[in-house]
């Protein structure tokens, strides 16, 4: 592809207040990170620390924010460049001007194992060694990867890809556009046993679990259904690999969780919500919308909306950053108590030792 048609094309998309030089109009094969391009190939910069790779890329075209100083030294080292308002969203869209991932095409694969009262929509793609049960209801151009298994009456919305070797158990709804990562399980068992004398009674999971549109469950994550009612994680929210989605939670629209992220049963989090790796959420905790949960943070209380906490138990986050600040100095703050209780101590002997 030629620069100039790859400028047209970030014209035509969220990416249309730009400028350009086109007094360059090289070749571009592919996408590549800034410190790492090579000729032929397109990087971005958003700006800040990564500003210094300009002087040393060999990528034949960049994408810079709109910095005249950054255009003239790209320029200068005669390389292709457009400028936009926001970089990385225009590199994510080059991206996929450059690469498609694997996914099979239609038709159904000769050992899948599909119950005759499924139902198939137009253009789905059933690959090597797929379990469909009964009474699931595929849509338009669903794609399903390699040893894919779907419980019985479970239905599957418009364009949705299940990654090869997850599991999609019974009763479960997953809307139109998402993704579903290899080794996901979707609709398990939630964990729920009642305590007796003579040992855990296994509370049945009736329940079912419901996907809305857009939301992506990464590798190895596990959302559960409850004993009643529903887990919903509503649309376009995203899940990393590695999280754990406990029965009856209720996740909002357009949040993001991060690897290692677990929510124990009946928590509600609101929309917009960010968790970083590792947060912990205890059981029937509120978290309200546009809350940020930094790194390893432990939500053991309802967290107000529109704020950002650290720690565990989590606190505001400039109170953590003070804490931590604190806790650095430690040595220090008991070295000098240490020094202050001995003068205490030898005042307190001098004024002993003074006669009355």
């Amino acid at each position: 592809m030629k620069f100039s048609d790859l400028v047209q094309v970030l014209q035509g998309t969220a990416s249309s207040r730009l400028n350009h030089s086109l007094a360059l109009d090289p070749e571009i094969q592919r996408a590549a990170p800034i410190d790492t391009a090579r000729v032929g190939e397109l990087s971005y910069i958003e700006g800040g620390k990564f500003a210094q790779y300009l002087t040393s890329t060999q990528a034949s075209a960049i994408i810079l924010p709109q910095d005249e100083e950054l255009q003239q030294q790209a320029s200068g080292r005669q390389i292709a460049w457009v400028s936009v308002a926001n970089p990385r969203m225009a590199f994510a869209q080059a991206i996929g001007l450059f690469y498609r991932p694997f996914h099979p095409a239609p038709g159904i694969h000769s050992s899948a194992l599909i119950d005759p009262t499924v139902q198939l929509g137009k253009d789905v793609a059933i690959a090597a060694n797929v379990v469909i049960q009964a009474g699931v209801i595929l849509g338009d151009g669903v794609c399903i990867h390699p040893n894919v298994v779907v419980y019985p009456d479970s239905a599957i919305g418009d364009r949705t890809i299940l990654h090869a070797n997850c599991v999609i158990h019974e009763r479960t709804q997953i809307g139109a556009d998402c993704v579903i990562h290899s080794g996901a399980a979707i609709g398990s068992e939630g964990f729920g046993f009642v305590p007796t004398r003579e040992g855990w009674f296994k509370m049945e999971q009736s329940g079912r679990t419901i996907l809305e549109d857009g939301v992506e469950v990464g590798c190895n994550s596990t959302i559960d259904r409850p004993a009643v009612g529903e887990t919903r994680i509503k649309r376009q929210t995203k899940i990393d690999n590695l999280v754990q989605v406990g029965h009856g939670v209720t996740l909002g629209q357009g949040c993001a969780l991060a690897a290692q992220v677990g929510l124990a049963g009946g928590v509600t989090v609101g929309d917009r919500v960010i968790l970083a790796g590792q947060v912990g959420v205890a059981n029937q905790i509120t978290i309200g919308s546009g809350v940020t949960a930094t790194a390893r943070a432990g939500i053991i209380s309802d967290i107000d909306a529109n704020t950002t906490v650290s720690g565990h138990p989590t606190v505001p986050h400039r109170t953590w950053l003070k804490t931590v600040a604190t806790q650095q100095r430690l040595p220090t703050i008991q070295k000098q108590l240490r020094e202050l209780q001995a003068q205490v101590r030898s005042l307190q002997r001098q004024l002993e030792d003074q006669p009355d």
